[in-house]
């Protein structure tokens, strides 16, 4: 808690990244109840209308209220992002932990044939293979994106595991006879969390887009629950005679992606400590 404080009160990107990525949370919890009416409640009579005092976002072409789609549209962002960081983050984790303290023909075999064989394609380009392959569907789009996110991570980790094992804590716990999982839930995990920690809010950035574009070439979320990628698709045709079913879904996601890349640059340079010592310097010259 003491270290939030500090890291808020030093970085002011990160304290509003911060405010922002809550404010998101928050909006994705309370969308049944701020929303203005149902997102898929159909209105033909006032379809493709601009933004008015009676729909601040407009209508779209079936009439529906676009400020309310977009709004549940943030709790399938936010539920899809934090799905996958916390399954491919948690899978990541413990494979390439485990990889790396272990060493030796297991090390080879996640590395070398796992590893670099899922970072070898391209990420976007996977998902959508297996998101094509599957069919539309939110629990089908989040699995893709698992598949497609958990060697990023286990390659962090195993990283971060082989330049910790070495280190005296480690060999002191080991001498006392520490059992392997011992060592690594109870003296590894706690040490390599800070920089899987940012790169766990970099991937949300990462799910967020990478949903967006699955819904928005027809392979993600199923119509009707409402999905930035998919008001996207939609409004497509209408992008020169009502921009605004373009331009509203498309600023949502600037903003949550723009956020938590923020954020997690915030925390990165929060943990160098050379840029930790001039975050501070700065600080008291304020």
């Amino acid at each position: 808690m003491n270290a939030l404080r500090e890291f808020l009160r030093q970085s002011r990107m990160g304290r509003w990244a911060l405010v922002l990525a809550l404010l998101l949370v928050l909006v994705a919890l309370t969308a049944p109840w701020i929303a203005p009416s149902d997102p898929t409640a159909l209105s033909l009579r006032t379809r493709l209308e601009a933004p008015n005092a009676a729909h601040w976002m407009g209508t779209d072409e079936l009439g529906r209220d676009i400020l309310s789609r977009v709004l549940f549209g943030a709790r399938v962002s936010i539920f899809v992002g934090f799905s996958v960081v916390f399954s491919a983050g948690l899978i990541g984790l413990a494979m390439g932990a485990w990889a790396g303290y272990c060493g030796g023909w297991l090390d080879r075999l996640l590395n070398i044939v796992l590893i670099n064989a899922f970072l070898s394609f391209p990420g976007i380009l996977l998902a959508i293979a297996l998101a094509a392959f599957l069919g539309p569907g939110i629990g089908r789009v989040i699995f893709a994106l698992i598949v497609t996110g958990w060697a990023g991570y286990a390659r962090l980790a195993r990283a971060q595991v082989l330049q910790a094992k070495e280190t005296e804590y480690v060999l002191a716990a080991r001498s006392l006879g520490a059992s392997p999982a011992r060592i690594l839930l109870r003296h590894l995990f706690p040490n390599i969390l800070p920089p899987v920690l940012v790169q766990a809010t970099l991937g949300m950035a990462g799910a967020i887009l990478a949903e967006s574009t699955l819904s928005f070439l027809g392979v993600g979320v199923l119509a009707p629950m409402p999905s930035w990628g998919a008001m996207l698709n939609d409004g497509r045709s209408h992008l020169f005679d009502a921009p605004h079913l373009v331009l509203f879904p498309a600023l949502a996601v600037m903003l949550a992606v723009l956020t938590f890349n923020l954020l997690g640059d915030a925390l990165r340079d929060w943990l160098d400590p050379r840029m930790r010592s001039y975050l501070m310097v700065a600080s008291l010259t304020r």
